[in-house]
Formats: C-alpha cells, sequence, structure tokens
C-alpha cells in the first residue's frame, strides 16, 4: 500500500496516461454493453416466424414482423425486404452495403479498445523507467548514505505502473475479444437472413413460375 501511495504522490504525471486509458476503457464498455442489450433479440424465433411469412409469399407481413422485432436485425431485416422487392436483380450487392451499415454501428469504438490494449503496457513501463532513473539519480547524490532497503523500495515503486498499463491493457484486450464475439454473432445472423433472402428470391423467380404476394 506504501508503494502505491507514494506512486500516486510522486509518479502521478506518468500515471495518468494510465489513468485516462482506464477510464476510456470503462466508458467504451458501459457504451457498447448498452448498445449491444438494447438490439438484443430472440433470433431464432424471428427467422423462423420470417420464414413462414416468406414461405407464404407474404412480403408485407415479414415486414411488420421485421419492424415489430426492431434493433439492428429488425432494421437489417426491413431493409433486405425492401431491397428484395425493389432491386430484385441487384439483392445481393444491396444486402451487402446494408450489412457493412450495420456492421459499423456493431464495431463502434471497440478500435479504442484495441489501441489501449497496444498502448497501455508501453505507458507502465516508460513510467518504470521514469522512476528507475529518479531513483538512480535520487541515489548518486545522497552516496553511499542510502542502503539496500532504499534501493529497494524505489524500484518497487517503480514497478506499479508496469503493473497498472498491464492490468488496464488485459482488461481490454478482454473486453475487445468478447465484444467482438457479440459482433461477429450478429454478422452470423445476418448471413442467416441473407440465405433467407436468396432462397425466397430463387422460388419467386420467373424460372420458377412464382410471384410475390401482397397479402394472405
Amino acid at each position: 500500500m506504501e508503494l502505491i501511495l507514494f506512486a500516486i504522490q510522486h509518479d502521478w504525471m506518468v500515471l495518468m496516461p494510465i489513468v485516462l486509458c482506464s477510464v476510456l476503457t470503462a466508458a467504451v464498455a458501459w457504451d457498447r454493453l448498452v448498445y449491444y442489450n438494447k438490439n438484443k433479440r430472440d433470433v431464432v424465433q424471428f427467422i423462423h416466424r420470417l420464414q413462414r411469412e416468406l414461405q407464404r409469399s407474404n412480403l408485407e407481413n415479414a415486414q411488420v414482423l421485421s419492424a415489430q422485432v426492431g434493433g439492428v436485425i429488425g432494421e437489417v431485416s426491413e431493409e433486405g425486404l425492401r431491397v428484395l422487392q425493389e432491386q430484385h436483380g441487384d439483392f445481393e450487392r444491396s444486402y451487402d452495403i446494408t450489412v457493412a451499415l450495420a456492421g459499423r454501428k456493431l464495431e463502434k469504438r471497440l478500435s479504442v479498445l484495441g489501441t489501449i490494449a497496444t498502448i497501455c503496457p508501453y505507458l507502465g513501463l516508460f513510467g518504470t523507467v521514469i522512476r528507475i532513473l529518479l531513483t538512480f539519480g535520487e541515489l548518486s547524490k545522497a552516496g553511499s548514505a542510502t542502503g539496500a532497503p532504499q534501493i529497494m523500495f524505489g524500484i518497487g515503486s517503480a514497478l506499479i505502473a508496469t503493473a497498472f498499463g498491464l492490468g488496464v491493457a488485459i482488461a481490454a484486450v478482454a473486453l475487445n475479444n468478447w465484444f467482438q464475439t457479440i459482433v461477429n454473432r450478429y454478422e452470423d445472423d445476418f448471413q442467416l437472413l441473407k440465405l433467407l433472402f436468396l432462397s425466397f428470391a430463387d422460388e419467386q423467380s420467373p424460372a420458377t413460375g412464382g410471384g410475390y404476394a401482397r397479402s394472405m
């Protein structure tokens, strides 16, 4: 505890960037958690219901269902259905643009976590080097009067910055990996919707003699 207090009192300037990184990590984590929870949906049930509407060739009910589900999944589904009706021949390209735009929303600010995970260990190492240099400077001025305990205390306080930097970096890496897993899951859901829409488009193509129905 004494080492931590000493580091805060004497090395606060080199610790401030790491503190700022820790605050940014917490802020981004909270922002993403709120966003992902707000957009969380029962995708399996939604796709089953959507598939039933498409099997009936009822695009209007499918759009209403997508609007009711809401969230990023509902938005992508609504846009996909609109493109399916208006740009049937160029559906795949237009849908991929929609998915890319949704992916940007899902990945927003995650690059901050990646950057923090990269630079925080270096910031901690920089703080450690600075404290060691200052400790050696104090030792050279004190001469032989300074004993081993004082030397060990100075080196110990120097390692506080490294430990702090590594701690923040580990937290940023863990959060970034977790959020990337969530983003990948959403992307898989978008691909399921794409396969469902393409399957419907193939069934309704002129070669199969199908056609769109607006209502039951």
